[in-house]
């Protein structure tokens, strides 16, 4: 017997669970035994769930009708012209018309709604209105109704908009109803539903004995499927959680309220009729209570010694493991479980390898997108280099020796910075000369008259470091597809500082009056795939937008769009303080 108990592994996790779970749920058990599966505290949470489910779902359903009411109505004053004119200063022959033919929508669109009780449609102008409704109403309910809606709508047109967008509870000649009025101009349309509407399909809910109410905002209730005013009940604690109210708290006070008006949805169900044939469940229920509560502290101490303390321990190391401190090391207490301590003993020298692998795979990653930023930087457009010997060859024929001195020396200076583009930055005023020269000699190509260049750069801008040949990309994009022959293009190279941002940030923007951006290629560029469109594709400003990325991460970003009334727009933003090693 000895060497059996000496064999168990006595510090397993497992063992000492299992011992655990059985030193708690056994004197359970025996005591469950003898008591009712049920307490007067389950059978609160299981009613007021239910009731509290099923008020939900109502309050959603009767939210999504109210909501669907308020598109149609709004719906009527945009889209429907008979309304619009009896809203409008027009002849009395229009508006009798108008006012029929909206009387009859009315009529027939009522019958699509069947949660609403009415519609109204009232013209400021006319002081005058048409309605329609369900049912049978007598002349005196019809008479006080659109005296209400009147007054309703007088205050309507005194008070800011934002003060009427929900539904409104009102009581007309002792009904109570819910009421909803749109302003259009001098157009009003509005609905109204019955409180009997509203609280039918609750019928029946809370017995024979308790209520469905309809609660104002302010806690006072205006209508119920049963009369509990001599009961006292106060609703005015708020509906997130059940409560028991009441002359002797005997009432389990369950709601819900609207979204879309200024009223709730209460339940009061007799605790009496919950409890009906269960006296001896409260007994029964306060002695497991008490049970409970003297073996929870030791169960709680054993399991905290056992397994609290341990897994404690685990989850601070990785919370600060997980926060990039790998030189930290779980420490393994002499008296943990087998299991924990095999856990820490792996999990160390799990650590130990993956920081030698991150170190690792960040080396190789540094030098992939150094790699990558330089390919990108050094793509050359060989079109521009024939093109300018083609210039200089025809230059040369017709004897321009000052022109081909002016060209071959812009070549230089294009060529030498084009060669010295390694750099991973370099300042805006660089490559603003580099542009220039550039630039002009494309005028040579195509004519001072032709092409038009306005840049117009502060000069302590002149100063940020942006990739180079990025402005460059761009401006090839307006000589390729802007230039006209026969007609004048111009083109604008601003920057200016943002200092509004989180960080400053240089903008720097290129426009140009050609034909612009196709939407093809705008959907393209703000998804952040290469721009395709009829034209072929626009890999220069996707070279841009990876280029920044590389370079910045998500500090720095490219925009386009069309310019009004035609024109490409091309905006960068830069950090203004720019890290010269690309992000990570």
């Amino acid at each position: 017997m000895f060497n059996f108990l000496h064999a168990v592994p006595w510090r397993s996790l497992r063992i000492k669970l299992v011992l655990g779970l059985f030193g708690i749920t056994l004197p359970l058990i025996a005591l469950l035994v003898y008591n009712n599966r049920y307490s007067v505290n389950v059978i609160h949470n299981q009613v007021a769930a239910t009731n509290k489910n099923l008020m939900s779902i109502y309050m959603k359903q009767t939210d999504a009708q109210l909501t669907e009411a308020e598109r149609y109505l709004v719906g009527l004053t945009m889209t429907d012209l008979n309304a619009q004119t009896m809203g409008e200063p027009v002849s009395e022959d229009a508006y009798m018309l108008a006012k029929s033919a909206v009387s009859r929508t009315l009529a027939s669109d009522l019958g699509i709604y069947p949660y609403l009780d009415g519609f109204y449609v009232y013209s400021a102008i006319r002081g005058d209105g048409v309605d329609t409704y369900k049912g049978a109403m007598t002349y005196a309910d019809l008479a006080a109704m659109r005296e209400a809606l009147n007054d309703t709508i007088g205050q309507l047109s005194e008070q800011p908009l934002y003060r009427n967008a929900k539904w409104k509870m009102q009581t007309i000649r002792g009904q109570t109803y819910l009421i909803r009025i749109i302003r259009d101009n001098n157009l009003y349309v509005g609905a109204w539903v019955k409180a009997d509407t509203l609280l039918k399909p609750l019928q029946g809910m809370t017995g024979d004995t308790g209520a469905v109410l309809l609660v104002g905002e302010q806690g006072q209730a205006l209508h119920g499927t049963r009369d509990l005013s001599e009961e006292r009940l106060d609703l005015n604690r708020g509906f997130g959680d059940y409560y028991l109210s009441g002359r002797n708290r005997d009432y389990l006070i369950v709601g819900e309220a609207s979204v879309r008006g200024g009223f709730s949805l209460v339940a009061a169900i007799q605790e009496r009729a919950m409890l009906e044939n269960l006296p001896n469940l409260t007994r029964a229920s306060a002695i497991v209570i008490a049970l409970a509560f003297l073996m929870l502290p030791l169960s709680f101490l054993f399991l905290r010694q056992a397994l609290l303390l341990p897994m404690r321990r685990m989850v601070g190391a990785m919370r600060l493991i997980g926060e990039g401190n790998f030189n930290l090391r779980m420490e393994t207490s002499p008296r943990a479980p087998d299991e924990l301590a095999l856990v820490s003993r792996t999990f160390n020298t799990m650590i130990s390898r993956i920081e030698e692998l991150k170190i690792h795979v960040y080396e190789e990653q540094l030098s992939k997108q150094r790699a990558e930023l330089k390919h990108l930087q050094l793509q050359i457009n060989p079109h521009f280099f024939m093109n300018s010997l083609n210039i200089l060859y025809n230059l040369a024929q017709v004897k321009q020796f000052g022109a081909i001195q002016e060209m071959t020396m812009n070549l230089v200076h294009y060529f030498r910075y084009m060669f010295q583009s390694g750099r991973t930055l370099v300042p805006l005023g660089d490559e603003l000369r580099h542009i220039r020269h550039y630039l002009r000699i494309q005028q040579m190509r195509f004519t001072e008259d032709a092409l038009q260049v306005e840049i117009q750069v502060p000069p302590y801008l002149e100063s940020t470091l942006i990739p180079p040949l990025m402005l460059q990309t761009v401006v090839e994009n307006t000589i390729k597809y802007a230039v006209r022959p026969g007609e004048a293009t111009v083109l604008a190279i601003e920057a200016e500082l943002d200092d509004l941002a989180e960080e400053p940030m240089a903008c720097i923007t290129v426009r140009d009056n050609g034909e612009g951006f196709s939407d093809a290629a705008l959907l393209d560029i703000r998804e952040g795939r290469m721009p395709t469109d009829e034209r072929g594709e626009h890999i220069g400003l996707w070279n841009i937008r990876e280029r920044l990325k590389l370079q910045y991460g998500d500090q720095a970003w490219l925009d386009c769009y069309n310019d009004d009334p035609h024109g490409a727009v091309t905006e960068i933003a830069i950090p203004l303080n720019a890290n010269m090693e690309p992000k990570e």
